[in-house]
Order: structure tokens, then C-alpha cells, then sequence
């Protein structure tokens, strides 16, 4: 119950600023097989300014890796308040990650782009490794990842 809270109160200030409506967007995202240890994943938004707008989902529960997802530390501070509640386990090697989060409509087609940060335990880091728009017509269509991610994509 406290994670579905904590990611309402997430998602509802990334409905807020339009008081739009929601429409429940998955993201699905393949790994490549890298042999490692399981991958920590960030994703997060930033408005068409560049401007961090919000934090989606946080793949791994050490905090003190955190500062390893560069781009998101940078965009946050590193302040874990940022992703109370809406956080699981990395991702393995190989395997996948489907999530479901209700998103503003307002965030979709009007520059807003959202980004996954991924880093591996004694491998290097790749911030911005997915960096996509969200835009309607980009839904559905695959995206290649530069070092863990195989492939992203979200529907709406």
C-alpha cells in the first residue's frame, strides 16, 4: 500500500500541471546479456527546457549506488525522497522489466523526454543511456540501448 502511495503522489504531480487526465503508459526494457551483476536502472523526465521534471521508477534498492545513475543524481541532488515508494529490484542480466505507471496526457507531445540511467556493479555507468521523447507516435517503437539495454519501448 505505501508504494502505491508513494507513486501516486508521483505520478498525480506529473498530472498536475495541465489537471489532465492520465492514461497508463508500460515500459518495457530488455537487457542485453553483459554477464554482470544485476543492473540498477533510473527513469525520469525532463521537460523541453531540459529541466528535471520527475522521477518514474528506480530499478535497485541500495541507495548507496544511487550516485552511479549520473544523470539522475545530478537532475535530483541525489535526494532519495525522490523515489520513496516507487522502487524494485535491479534487473539481471539477460532479463526484463515491464512497469505500468499512469502519466499525464499533458506530458505527451509537448517536449517532454524521458531518460533511463543504468550502472552495474564493477562495470562502467551509462547515464542517459535511453534518452526518448514522448511523443504519441513514438509509442510502440523500439529503441537500442548504447551498453546494458538491449531494446526500450512503452505503449499507451
Amino acid at each position: 500500500m505505501k508504494a502505491f502511495l508513494a507513486m501516486l503522489a508521483v505520478t498525480t504531480a506529473l498530472v498536475t500541471p495541465g489537471l489532465a487526465s492520465a492514461a497508463q503508459v508500460t515500459f518495457t526494457t530488455n537487457l542485453k546479456d553483459y554477464g554482470g551483476n544485476g543492473a540498477y536502472l533510473a527513469y525520469y523526465v525532463t521537460d523541453a527546457a531540459g529541466n528535471y521534471a520527475g522521477s518514474l521508477w528506480m530499478a535497485g534498492g541500495k541507495a548507496k549506488y544511487y550516485q552511479h545513475l549520473s544523470g539522475w543524481y545530478r537532475a535530483t541532488a541525489g535526494n532519495t525522497a525522490e523515489i520513496d515508494g516507487i522502487t524494485g529490484a535491479s534487473v539481471g542480466s539477460g532479463r526484463s522489466l515491464s512497469i505500468t505507471l499512469d502519466l499525464a496526457d499533458t506530458l505527451f507531445d509537448a517536449g517532454y523526454e524521458l531518460h533511463i540511467d543504468t550502472a552495474v556493479e564493477d562495470m562502467r555507468d551509462a547515464p542517459n543511456e535511453i534518452a526518448v521523447p514522448l511523443t504519441s507516435s513514438g509509442a510502440g517503437q523500439a529503441t537500442s540501448g548504447s551498453r546494458y539495454i538491449a531494446d526500450f519501448t512503452y505503449t499507451r
